[in-house]
């Protein structure tokens, strides 16, 4: 390491002050609040603080949220999740934090850069440093005394700014792919709801064709006709070559000759599509549950290759892609659940503790108690599956029952009515849809490629292993 480096006592650069505590009915109105998840989950505060409390104004001046504050989980069930950080990259106007963290508060005369900081705090050298003086009693704890024997090792600013600027550029584009993602899940899941529930062409068709409309379906069938006189009137403004226009109005008129143009009464459902079926979900589509082998019978574990999926592995997902799992299983671990290895494209929901985690597995993966996986079975797809199931979670939930956690069995989720459209309105869907998350899996996949380079980088630039050349120094600091 270079002779410019110097390491310092936390204690030596910050300022330490606990956090807010409120009882549960403060919170859910008031003012910004990070909470524990916030600061567990992120190398950088998040850039809008979600949850918010009732707070006064000497606790919101107490318990500030300013740029360059790091913040530390001081409690946890487990050691080596104990004291995670998470930096603040901006001012927080009004805002407090968590009662269950500490924050660090930079001293005057400190240079730590921020984005630096936030990476060194997540490095496995700083990890190791804090799970050497943890301890333990019935729950992992973090206090000041332990906090003022950690230390920092800070580089010249410049080269700390060089760091931060290189690995928050990797950070940033995870970021924009993951909203890429969302965009595109939030585009196949609007279009489900258009199509198989709110029924937008039906209710077009029936409209074109003068057919009576029910009166629970009046409101969307104004809310259509305004659209449609709406798109009329743009049309009408419009100059110039049309081609490209009346093409994509050629495209969506052969899709809604697909559906039908009546509505008829279903005692399950309420008014559908005239020519669709309902039946329950277990007679349509393969679903099966899963199990867990031994944990003692090192037989099923050591040296598994095969993944094996947990509602926490799903947890972890920044997508409805199921790349990898934490944990694998031998051939003979397989062998010990009833459902074996499933497919890849099967559709794995969780069913307790909590329930409604969502993916579509990319991989053959084996399933614990905890999920429920339903298999691509003739003409629904993966993808219209995964739609389906997020679109009646309500349904699900409500079904569910338990006394410790809320569990839904195999038995009540196949007991779901499941609407079941014709074959070339489910084929126009996959069409459209499928493209969508072909791209989701892609991007998830440069994702884990761009978090295993960071990951690679970081601990190599903050140790000073690896330098960076002189001239690679950002225009400016990155900010969040």
């Amino acid at each position: 390491m270079a002779s410019e480096w110097q390491s310092f006592s936390l204690l030596d650069i910050y300022d330490i002050r606990s956090g807010l505590s409120k009882p549960a009915k403060d919170f859910g109105s008031g003012f910004p609040f990070l909470s524990f998840k916030d600061v567990f989950y992120n190398f950088f505060t998040p850039a809008e603080l979600s949850q918010q409390v009732q707070s006064s104004e000497k606790e919101r001046e107490s318990c500030s949220v300013k740029r360059g504050d790091v913040f530390l989980t001081r409690t946890s069930e487990t050691m080596h999740e104990l004291g995670m950080s998470c930096v603040a990259l901006k001012d927080y106007e009004q805002a407090t934090f968590n009662g269950f963290c500490k924050r660090l508060r930079p001293k005057s005369q400190s240079t730590a850069v921020p984005e630096y900081v936030g990476y060194y705090l997540r490095s496995p050298k700083f990890r190791n440093e804090m799970m050497a003086f943890s301890t333990m009693s019935t729950r992992a704890s973090l206090n000041n005394e332990m906090i003022g024997r950690l230390t920092i090792t800070l580089p010249p600013e410049k080269e700390q700014r060089s760091i931060a600027h290189v690995l928050k550029t990797l950070d940033d584009k995870i970021q924009l792919n993951r909203q890429t993602n969302q965009t595109l899940e939030a585009m196949a899941q609007a279009l489900f709801k258009s199509w198989f529930v709110d029924f937008d062409p039906v209710i077009d068709n029936a409209l074109a064709a003068g057919h009576e409309i029910p009166p629970e379906l009046q409101a969307r069938a104004e809310a259509r006709k305004s659209l449609q006189a709406r798109a009329e009137q743009r049309q009408a403004s419009l100059s110039g070559d049309r081609s490209e226009q009346e093409s994509g109005d050629i495209l969506r008129e052969s899709i809604r000759q697909l559906f039908p143009n009546r509505f008829v009464l279903d005692a399950q459902m309420g008014w559908i599509p005239e020519g669709w079926e309902v039946k329950p979900v277990g007679q349509v589509i393969d679903n099966v549950g899963g199990g867990t082998p031994r944990t003692n019978e090192m037989a099923f574990w050591n040296g598994g290759i095969h993944s094996f999926c947990t509602p926490k592995d799903m947890s972890l997902l920044t997508s409805k892609t199921l790349l990898a799992t934490e944990r694998h299983l031998t051939d003979a671990g397989v062998a010990k659940i009833s459902s074996g290895q499933l497919p890849q494209g099967t559709v794995l929901m969780s069913s307790r503790a909590p329930i409604g985690y969502l993916a579509i597995s990319d991989i053959p993966v084996s399933v614990n108690q905890g999920v429920i996986a339903m298999k691509p079975t003739g003409a629904f797809s993966s993808e219209f599956i995964l739609s389906w199931v997020e679109v009646n979670m309500d349904e699900v939930v409500t079904r569910a029952n338990g006394s410790t956690f809320l569990e839904i069995s195999k038995k009540n989720f196949r007991e779901i009515p499941f609407l079941m459209p014709n074959n070339e309105v489910l084929q126009q869907y996959d069409n459209i849809v499928k493209p969508y998350f072909s791209r989701i899996t892609n991007i998830q996949k440069e994702v884990d490629q761009l978090a295993k380079l960071r990951d690679t980088l970081l601990p190599k630039l903050i140790s000073g292993e690896l330098r960076l050349p002189d001239e690679q120094q950002p225009a400016k600091t990155v900010t969040a």
